[in-house]
Formats: C-alpha cells, sequence, structure tokens
C-alpha cells in the first residue's frame, strides 16, 4: 500500500481516477452524513448505486444526489423482514454487486431499547448488516468488496468483548459499552467473512474518524460536550469521512484485502477483541441463530 492519503483526504481525492462504470454498488444509510457521501462518490465514478434506509422516502432522498445513478430502497435493519425484503428487490433487479458498504448505524441510545429482543444498537449496526450480506453473498462478483463502516469506539466494548449473554441489555445497559460491543462485532464480522469469501472477494472494516452527523444526536449534552471539546481538533468533515470507506472500496491497492482494520485511509491496529478469531467464529454462529439463518457460501 504506497499511496500517500491521510485523515485530511477526501472520498473525491481517494478516487480520482478509478473507473467505476459497470458496476453496482450498495450503501446502508445514505439518508445522511458519510453514507450520502459515499454514494454519491461511488456514483460520481461511474457505478450504479442501490442506496438503501429505514424508509423509501429516506432512501429516496438520499438517492437525490445522483438520482439517474441509483436505486433507492427500504431496509429497516431491525427488522429482518425488511432486510430480507430489501435484499430480495436487489436480486430481482440486479444480477451481480461490486461493491457493499455497510454504513448504516446509529450511535449511544440513551435509554436502553430493543429489536426482537436485542439491544437496539447490536440489532442495528451488526445483525442487520449480518443478515443482509449474508443474503447478498451469493450475487458477488469475482472481485467484489464489502466494506464493514465500524468505529475506534469498538474498544468500549464490554469485558470478554460480546456479551453473548446479555445482548437484549436487560441484565446491565451503558450507552458507549453497548455502541463498543455493535462496532466490535462489525469488525469481527468483516474477520469472519473474509475468511469464506472467495480469494478475489476482499472484506474490510474501517473507522471513518470524528464527524460531525446527526450520528451522535443520541449522546446526552453533559457527555456530548466534554467529546466535543477533546475530538474537536480530530474532526473531520463528512467528505474526509468517507474517504476510507471509498478508499476501500474502489482503489485497486486495496483489491483483495483480507479482514482487515483501516482508519485514516490507512492500516490500523484493532483491539485485542478485535483480532480474537475464536470470538469471530462464536459471534458468526450466534447471529446465523438469531437471523434463522444459515449463511452458505
Amino acid at each position: 500500500m504506497t499511496i500517500a492519503f491521510n485523515k485530511r483526504s477526501t472520498a473525491e481525492q481517494v478516487t480520482e481516477g478509478v473507473d467505476l462504470h459497470g458496476k453496482v454498488a450498495l450503501v446502508t444509510g445514505v439518508n445522511s452524513g458519510i453514507g450520502t457521501e459515499t454514494l454519491r462518490i461511488l456514483a460520481l465514478r461511474g457505478a450504479h448505486v442501490i442506496g438503501t434506509a429505514r424508509t423509501l422516502e429516506k432512501a429516496r432522498a438520499g438517492c437525490s444526489v445522483a438520482p439517474d445513478m441509483t436505486t433507492p430502497l427500504a431496509c429497516e435493519l431491525t427488522d429482518l423482514k425488511s432486510v430480507r425484503n430489501c435484499a430480495e428487490a436487489v436480486h430481482q433487479k440486479f444480477d451481480r454487486l461490486d461493491i457493499i458498504v455497510a454504513n448504516a448505524g446509529i450511535m449511544a441510545l440513551p435509554k436502553l431499547q430493543q429489536a426482537n429482543g436485542l439491544e437496539m444498537q447490536f440489532a442495528t449496526n451488526h445483525l442487520g448488516h449480518f443478515l443482509l450480506v449474508a443474503q447478498l453473498l451469493g450475487m458477488l462478483a469475482d472481485d467484489a468488496r464489502v466494506v464493514m463502516v465500524s468505529s475506534e469506539g469498538h474498544r468500549s466494548a464490554p469485558a470478554g468483548g460480546i456479551q453473548f449473554d446479555n445482548l437484549s441489555g436487560e441484565a446491565g445497559y451503558s450507552p458507549l459499552r453497548a455502541y463498543g460491543q455493535s462496532k466490535l462485532a462489525n469488525i469481527l464480522f468483516a474477520k469472519a467473512l473474509a475468511k469464506r469469501v472467495a480469494d478475489g472477494v476482499a472484506v474490510s472494516a474501517l473507522h471513518p474518524g470524528v464527524i460531525a452527523t446527526n450520528l451522535g444526536r443520541h449522546i446526552p449534552k453533559w457527555i456530548a460536550l466534554p467529546l466535543a471539546l477533546v475530538f474537536f481538533p480530530m474532526a473531520k468533515t463528512v467528505a474526509q469521512g468517507a474517504a476510507t470507506s471509498c478508499l476501500l472500496a474502489t482503489h485497486p491497492d486495496y483489491a483483495g484485502v483480507k479482514g482487515s482494520y483501516f482508519s485514516d485511509c490507512k492500516p490500523a491496529s484493532e483491539s485485542a477483541y478485535a483480532k480474537d478469531e475464536e470470538l469471530a467464529e462464536r459471534l458468526w454462529k450466534v447471529s446465523e441463530e438469531l437471523c434463522g439463518t444459515v449463511v452458505a457460501i
């Protein structure tokens, strides 16, 4: 990897000269922030982009930045039926997928919320994406790329990494630890998936950076204000925040990456829990059970 991109590089800069004409991409959470920017850049470089959001209205709004190059679809990640319906629509409309960017997410819900008996952040950030990607694996091109948007917040995961005996959150809930668990799950999923896909398929996870988007809208002010003071010097624009996702999804130098973690447009070191292969395999099996799906690859 010799390209000298960094935390201040933008998504346009890291994809300059990349030709995605004829490619089909899917990006989740395109209704705002780096999801919208990722969709815009992939379309700008020639890809047809399937943009998903919780509702079709929100997906259409996100896709409006490139209406002639996009297909909006509803995908409520906490609703496994909605996820399956979205995947079925992709199968019906397209023959293959070249890029998947699992971007959608929620952060630090102040009080415990659940979906299907699971803590909401785990259900949204991990399980919904697990099922969606699993349903689309058969469509991946030989040189496809799957990009999981995780976070440095994965380091705030609870002791043990994933609390398999408390996925409901009812035995104890911390907004930031639950967020960290869900983002750790993104990395573990990427690592387990990388071991299963064909040699030419790239799978990676990344930290997009500290960005002023609506992702942090649930963080209480008494926490948000001190965090803002600490992290303001490191903050990125939305264009910079989408750069690492777009780099991994498109750049020739990152073809065939297998389960690596990135930050600021370069390889980065993840936590010890994120490197735990046994934890990744256990999460995979539990995720299959929760989805009622055995992933065949």
